[in-house]
């Protein structure tokens, strides 16, 4: 008997995903496909820019315009920015500072005998929790959760003889598809999106306030849902699928689940006391009230929310180079004290080969800029999203049926537009005024934003950081591509919205406030 009729027969969700991976990853490398898009963007604007539209832009307060990126002020302007454009990319210096310090620590080999000494006390079954967790609390520290997280997920799966791309897919859930959840601590994201809100609203009432935290009940409790349904989806969906799809990676970068030899432990004690001593001593200056790391005098704070939380913290600003000091300092460590470091020039090493590894990263993190650059200027995805909005209002749907509109056109045009701020800017403007004349508080719309936001940011390729993921995806498994990522992420996406809506539903069908100050009726009653 052959060894394929042994096989048990595939489900069908497992057969639809592996399609979605299969057209997925016949579609060009994805450097090439951001490349392709820009050239039919180009070709559209060009297309409809001498169109008019109805729509009102709630930017400019006129009609909404498409710019001809044909246009010879287009293109020169274009080839003008291009440096900045790249080299301006949010993701780019992020990754690649944090994996400057990343670099030290895997090459000394500090990440693999801290995460076996950790598996060995650590209960298999509760690895996917835990990371989806530590995935989701990562929010604190903005972006970090992208180059720190999800890479360790791989290695902590892969270390616990587990499917390493199953890692990935359980972190990516927690850093991104719980974007808009919070582990009872707010976010940098809360006072962003309260202050675009409130804009809007004041659109139609001046003397509406909109509360910081008026979604942070919503987003607490949302924690332990995405919890539960990443924990779930990994465990009986996406790794049975991956028993057939071969860890081919370079064995010698792999980690391994060896006992830890004496030097290791010695090692690895002198390490964690760096390391431990590094926190201790930066804590000490955090103390005095007139710690430099504070916000500047002045600063707008949440209720409760100290001076050090804040987004125009320098301690907020400096989360990635922090990032690279407390792994650069144990690093080093523990490869003088472990025998794997002899001299400087393995550290620099470290370093050098941590950034060859991103070289693939830099080539498609340049077409994704310059895309992205694009995008936003052509004006393309502001009017798709503007017809969508009004497209929901013209309706008239039941209430709860709104907000599953909401959250479907948010997940739309996450699609479209990468940055949760630009998106709230562009529709909020739009949908909270909207729904206020028809009895919804801004709090309530601003919440099915979120849901629909995060729940489509694991499945669009023109989110910052999706490259970099089918890059740490490719370290495991060579001929992982979009569609890869894509089949992994979408019973995630899918289930996400169905459930996060559902229990968005459910907290105002039962009256369960949202957040602080929150209502659901406006004018609020």
């Amino acid at each position: 008997m052959s060894e394929a009729t042994l096989d048990p027969p595939r489900g069908l969700v497992a057969r639809a995903l592996d399609w979605v991976e299969r057209v997925g990853n016949k579609l060009p490398d994805p450097a090439v496909l951001f490349l392709l898009l820009m050239i039919v963007v180009w070709v559209a604007s060009w297309l409809l820019s001498g169109m008019s539209f109805a729509e009102i832009d709630p930017r400019t307060g006129k009609a909404i315009t498409i710019n001809n990126l044909l246009a010879g002020s287009a293109l020169t302007g274009f080839m003008a920015q291009m440096v900045s454009t790249f080299v301006n990319f949010p993701p780019l210096g992020v990754v690649l500072v944090a994996m400057l310090g990343l670099g030290v620590a895997e090459h000394t080999g500090f990440i693999n005998a801290a995460l076996r000494a950790l598996l060995s006390v650590t209960p298999r079954m509760l690895l996917t929790p835990a990371l989806i967790g530590v995935g989701i609390l990562s929010h604190i520290a903005v972006d970090a959760g992208y180059v720190l997280v999800i890479p360790l997920g791989a290695v902590i799966f892969y270390a616990a003889g587990r499917h390493p791309l199953a890692g990935i897919a359980a972190a990516f859930a927690g850093v991104s598809g719980g974007f808009s959840a919070t582990f009872f601590l707010p976010s940098s994201l809360d006072p962003l999106l309260s202050g675009l809100t409130q804009s809007a609203a004041h659109l139609i009432d001046p003397s509406v306030v909109v509360n910081p935290l008026n979604n942070f009940y919503f987003t607490s409790a949302s924690t332990l849902l995405i919890m539960l349904v990443g924990w779930f989806l990994t465990d009986r969906v996406i790794e049975p699928r991956l028993t057939k799809t071969k860890v081919d990676g370079d064995p010698a970068g792999l980690p391994k689940m060896d006992d830890l030899t004496a030097a290791e432990k010695r090692g690895l004690a002198w390490a964690i006391g760096a390391m431990a001593l590094t926190a201790a001593l930066f804590i000490l200056t955090l103390l005095p009230e007139t710690s430099p790391w504070r916000a500047p005098a002045g600063t707008p704070l949440l209720a409760g929310q100290s001076d050090l939380l804040v987004s125009q913290a320098p301690l907020m600003q400096s989360i990635v180079p922090l990032i690279f000091i407390f792994f650069l300092v144990p690093g080093v460590m523990y490869g003088y004290v472990s025998g794997s470091a002899k001299s400087h020039r393995d550290i620099i090493a470290g370093m050098a080969k941590a950034m060859s590894g991103m070289g693939y990263y830099v080539v498609m993190a340049f077409f994704c800029a310059q895309f992205i650059y694009a995008f936003g200027q052509s004006n393309l995805g502001a009017l798709l999203a503007i017809k969508g909005a009004n497209l929901l209002q013209t309706m008239g749907l039941p209430m709860s049926m709104t907000l599953v509109g909401i959250v479907l056109l948010s997940g739309f045009v996450n699609l479209l537009v990468g940055s949760a701020s630009a998106k709230w800017a562009l529709i909020g403007a739009i949908m909270v005024p909207m729904l206020m004349q028809l009895g919804v508080s801004p709090d309530l719309t601003q919440a099915a934003y979120r849901v629909g936001d995060s729940s489509t940011n694991i499945i669009t390729p023109l989110l910052p950081y999706f490259p970099l993921i089918v890059v740490f995806c490719r370290k495991y498994v060579q001929n992982s591509g979009i569609g890869t990522l894509v089949a992994l992420m979408l019973p995630y996406s899918v289930t996400l919205l169905v459930i996060w809506t559902t229990f968005l539903i459910g907290f105002w069908a039962l009256g369960i406030p949202l957040g602080v100050g929150a209502t659901y009726s406006y004018p609020a009653g």
